[in-house]
């Protein structure tokens, strides 16, 4: 039985797919096999030698030291596309945000608060000041065509929008789901360019941070509006807030606060509510508690951002699972202990990430007690499973 533990509030129906006879939870255990988490800093906290993975209710993993996990062979997994609905919807809702000024309208009516009888015709003669345009008709770029970015494009595409997307990566999937009405551009330039609204949906890491800067918003059309549902660092504030005093951006919609956005005239700033829903902490769960299980039952790895994805059916005899460095020769002296051991090897996998690589085979025969410290003394190898 593998013990499981949590290090936040994980909702019921992820912690439902843990079958009671299989898995235990147990959140004072110190010596776990697996770990839940959402939010919980786990950069401090010391990692036990038996915990072997790590599941992230949610896309972002900055609160997982994933070097270290990676050293120690624990494999880290996320939930890419569990709360993209209600992120997606969101977004949508942001793009009415920035185009019929709500935020300052709200704020305004509401501080009719005691006009008594006269509240009326103060608002037929204040309301001018928050005429905005509708959407039906405008341009839409949609940078990054991931669950949350195709959802989207498809959404705006009913509302009558034109929509550009544009994704150098986008994966197969993605294009299946994506409607034919979206305009695929090959060239940034076309959506920055051309569009009446920009929405951010990309991934946050060294190319990316500061993705909208003075030098990208400078070529982008006068009064644009820009939402970013994604992550703060992918727009330089600086630029974003010299660009809505020049009025190059008329409305900067995010999900992402900050000293400096806060009471600015054109910025609206959510609470980070991107995935605020109880479906969607619901749907993070249950793909959470369904990776960490597959993985600990059967070595299968999906969503890992450790290391590389490796699923297969399981075949006859035992399955060895091993993490090890990315380095040549590896597979062959893997191979050599099964073949000195006398086993016959039914179905095998190895596929790499970066530094990192995985290898998993189904072998039949007779597995002895040592095989498992024979693997895990081949140099470069970093954790040997046998299930």
């Amino acid at each position: 039985m593998y013990t499981i533990k949590t290090l936040n509030s994980i909702s019921a129906a992820g912690l439902g797919r843990l079958s009671a006879n299989l898995f235990r939870v147990d959140n004072d255990c110190e010596e776990p096999q697996g770990i839940l988490v959402r939010s919980a800093k786990m950069h401090d906290m010391p990692l036990p030698g038996s915990l072997l993975a790590i599941a992230r209710a949610g896309a972002g993993v900055n609160n997982i030291p994933l070097d270290k996990c990676s050293e120690q062979g624990i494999v880290v997994f996320n939930t890419p596309g569990a709360n993209s609905n209600a992120v997606a919807e969101l977004a949508v809702g942001g793009l009415v945000l920035a185009s019929r000024n709500l935020a300052p309208a709200l704020a305004w009516a509401a501080g009719l608060k005691g006009q008594g009888d006269a509240v009326g015709a103060l608002v037929e003669k204040g309301k001018s000041q928050f005429v905005g345009p509708e959407l039906r008709g405008k341009t839409l770029g949609v940078i990054g065509l991931g669950a949350i970015g195709v959802k989207v494009a498809n959404a705006a595409v009913h509302l009558g929008m034109d929509v550009y997307g544009y994704d150098p990566y986008i994966s197969v999937e993605a294009a299946w789901n994506l409607s034919r009405s979206v305009v695929h551009c090959v060239n940034l330039n076309d959506i920055i360019t051309k569009c009446d609204y920009i929405t951010l949906h990309l991934p946050l890491n060294g190319q990316t941070r500061g993705f909208l800067n003075g030098n990208t918003l400078a070529s982008c059309k006068q009064g644009v509006r820009v939402l970013n549902f994604a992550r703060g660092e992918l727009v330089d504030n600086a630029a974003m807030l010299s660009a809505l005093e020049q009025g190059k951006v008329a409305t900067y919609v995010t999900d992402f606060p900050c000293e400096e956005l806060l009471g600015v005239p054109g910025v609206v700033a959510l609470p980070h509510l991107g995935a605020s829903t109880p479906e969607s902490e619901d749907n993070c769960a249950v793909m959470a508690a369904e990776e960490i299980a597959d993985y600990l039952l059967n070595g299968n790895i999906t969503n890992s951002v450790n290391l590389p994805n490796v699923s297969q059916p399981r075949a006859a005899g035992r399955r060895i699972c091993v993490i090890h460095k990315n380095e040549p020769g590896l597979i062959s002296a893997i191979t050599a202990v099964t073949t000195q051991a006398g086993l016959n090897i039914e179905n095998m996998v190895n596929k790499s990430k970066k530094e990192m690589a995985y290898t998993m085979l189904d072998a039949t025969g007779p597995i002895g007690r040592d095989l498992e410290q024979q693997m895990a003394a081949i140099p470069a190898v970093v954790r040997v499973r046998i299930l």
